[in-house]
């Protein structure tokens, strides 16, 4: 008897993850196609005339819609699940993509980063899920891998631009299109699954929700905090997406082409830093991983904005590693704030990321246009002090008073 019941789960673990990285690809497509938008911003500053305020106004089009959606879809999976949403976002961004490619001015871009965020609002709750259901246990492991995808595909993007779509223009977005349909048969896979998965876990008693273990005013001041720092972390993270390489091109005089190679190194970095996070807030937990990535970031953002060419490559490749390494582990962390609403936590983390990084994008857009992209860059430096808000977050033993200590 135990020898037959222990002998699938080396199967079903390797099903699990199979379906993470499955997710993880998707996450990448989604991503590369999301920066397809911001990977054209010089080609179409030259060619349309926009400001950086209108740049940002695009960035903001795209995120704040993610931003409003995703805890709203997130609910909605809580309280019924819905295993082809998945397919229905890429779709969704598929059709975004096309707007983009055939865009011939600053409102038809605009919609066309609407229709993308409306995509990627309905991905990213449901894909967050679909990992933790598939994580057996291992949740930022899980969180991680998932998060890397998109990051890789965020970081694809300066290489597409440099390569194919700033030499080849506009139209050239087309092609992508295959890389969405790939996408739509990736997460039609893997919402079989999750129909499966819902099948099986429907046939078994439903396990007890556990309640928060914090009061209301300690969640309050906890969400808090969290919204903070997301706050520090992706306004500069945004604001580097949007503008890296216009600042590279004013301080350096560098091609657009040469700026979105130095675009690539930064945001492989982010992708490096993310896939780092999660396994290592397993191992050593989450609040020491949230600690050192914020406020073990300032040193670098300080001293990136007034180095030579080199050297401000090697400062934005550290922030990438270490201002990024934070994300997984507030996920994770603030589903654990509040257990049995996975899917809206994590819509409300995406979404205040997104949508807050948005906004810092168009603020700072519009002081660019009037003080100058580099001195943009000094004053944001800053944004990483507050990390030191995270003193102020509930400790493992608040959140898991049944759990006693070694």
């Amino acid at each position: 008897m135990t020898t037959n019941s222990a002998a699938p789960a080396p199967d079903a673990q390797r099903t699990a993850l199979s379906i993470i990285l499955c997710v993880s690809g998707a996450h990448l497509l989604n991503d590369l196609l999301q920066f397809l938008l911001p990977a054209l911003y010089p080609l179409l500053k030259e060619n349309y005339g926009l400001s950086y305020f209108q740049i940002g106004m695009l960035t903001l089009g795209q995120q704040i819609t993610a931003c409003l959606l995703q805890p709203v879809f997130g609910l909605s999976g809580d309280l019924k699940p819905k295993p082809y949403w998945l397919a229905l976002s890429m779709t969704i961004v598929t059709a975004g993509t096309a707007l983009l490619a055939a865009a011939s001015g600053f409102w038809m871009l605009f919609l066309a980063a609407v229709v993308v965020g409306t995509g990627s609002a309905l991905f990213h709750p449901e894909a967050s899920r679909v990992s933790r259901l598939a994580s057996g246990g291992r949740l930022g492991f899980a969180q991680s891998l998932f998060q890397v995808g998109g990051n890789a595909g965020t970081a694809l993007g300066p290489l597409a631009a440099a390569l194919i779509l700033l030499p080849m223009g506009q139209t050239s977005i087309f092609w992508f299109l295959i890389v969405a349909a790939f996408g739509i048969a990736v997460l039609s896979y893997v919402g079989r699954w999750y129909a499966e998965h819902q099948r099986q876990a429907a046939s078994r008693p439903r396990p007890a929700v556990t309640k928060p273990a914090l009061s209301r005013d300690r969640l309050i001041v906890a969400f808090a905090v969290i919204g903070a720092l997301l706050l520090s972390k992706f306004i500069y993270i945004e604001g580097l997406k949007s503008y890296y390489a216009f600042f590279l091109m004013d301080k350096f005089a560098l091609s657009a082409q040469e700026a979105q190679y130095y675009l690539f190194a930064f945001l492989g970095a982010v992708a490096a830093g993310t896939f780092i996070g999660g396994p290592v807030g397993d191992r050593y937990g989450r609040l020491a991983v949230i600690w050192v990535s914020i406020l073990g970031s300032l040193p670098f953002t300080l001293a990136l904005p007034y180095l030579d060419l080199f050297w401000t490559c090697v400062m934005s490749i550290m922030v990438g590693l270490i201002l990024s390494s934070a994300f997984s582990a507030m996920v994770v962390y603030a589903q654990e704030l509040v257990p049995g609403k996975v899917g809206m936590i994590a819509g409300f983390v995406f979404g205040f990321a997104f949508g807050i990084g948005a906004l810092g994008a168009a603020i700072m857009g519009g002081l660019a246009d009037w003080i100058g992209i580099i001195p943009v860059f000094q004053i944001c430096a800053f944004l990483p002090a507050l990390g030191i808000l995270t003193i102020l977050l509930p400790k493992t033993a608040e959140l898991h008073p049944e759990r006693k200590p070694a």
